[in-house]
């Protein structure tokens, strides 16, 4: 014990330096057993949640758990997805370079994060105002440049920047928003919870080929529900 105490004086910067490779030690082992393991196999998908600092999109009150395999609360009645959702919704969208994004439910941030390592541009959207301040707060100090937040209605899409390659909705409605399926480029395609926002739903993924919006319907999943501005 003594020692420990020594070297911490001596090298203040050393308890940090554990702790971070603690942490990354924590999302190799993420990675390993809850993603991997379940079948993920984008390249892509597993180096980014390789990279991103999960803990950091947390409350400092979860960060020991940030890579348990579960979702977390994050204030305001939201959470963070299970951590193998969102490796699942990401290989999901088939992210590349070249792509753009929109995120419905920016929430933490961390879904963003995640697809900002891969794709050139996310544009991601959050109605809940607090969330949407902390979230651009967090990602810009995290030096994530090519994403673009806004506070916002996310059922509406965003027009102005349409179309777009990927659309990721993570929350959930009984219904998927007909302005993201009119926003979505040609080859593009869509996932979002879809059924009942109080019970379970299901995970969707609609594709465009040829101007045709392809269904295609894959697991139960549990998110909270897509909330709308009704004063619009």
């Amino acid at each position: 014990m003594r020692l420990w105490i020594i070297i911490v004086m001596i090298f203040p910067g050393f308890l940090f330096c554990l702790q971070k490779d603690q942490y990354a030690i924590e999302r190799n082992r993420m990675v390993n057993t809850q993603i991997i393991a379940r079948g993920i196999s984008d390249g892509g998908t597993l180096q980014a949640m390789r990279k991103v600092p999960r803990h950091l999109f947390v409350p400092s009150l979860y960060a020991r758990e940030a890579y348990s395999d579960r979702p977390l609360p994050i204030g305001y009645n939201q959470t963070i997805s299970q951590p193998f959702i969102v490796a699942y919704m990401t290989e999901l969208v088939r992210p590349s370079g070249g792509k753009r994004a929109l995120e419905i439910g920016t929430g933490s941030g961390y879904q963003a994060a995640v697809l900002a390592e891969i794709v050139d541009t996310v544009y991601t959207i959050e109605i809940v105002p607090e969330l949407a301040r902390e979230s651009a707060a967090r990602l810009e100090l995290l030096g994530y440049r090519n994403i673009i937040s806004k506070f916002g209605d996310g059922y509406t899409g965003w027009l102005e920047h349409a179309p777009f390659d990927i659309i990721i909705v993570t929350a959930a409605a009984d219904h998927i928003p007909q302005p993201l399926k009119e926003q979505l480029a040609e080859g593009g395609r869509l996932v979002m919870p879809v059924g009942n926002p109080a019970t379970v739903q299901e995970l969707v993924l609609l594709f465009k080929r040829k101007g045709k919006i392809t269904e295609q319907r894959l697991t139960p999943v549990r998110f909270v529900p897509l909330k709308r501005n009704r004063e619009k």
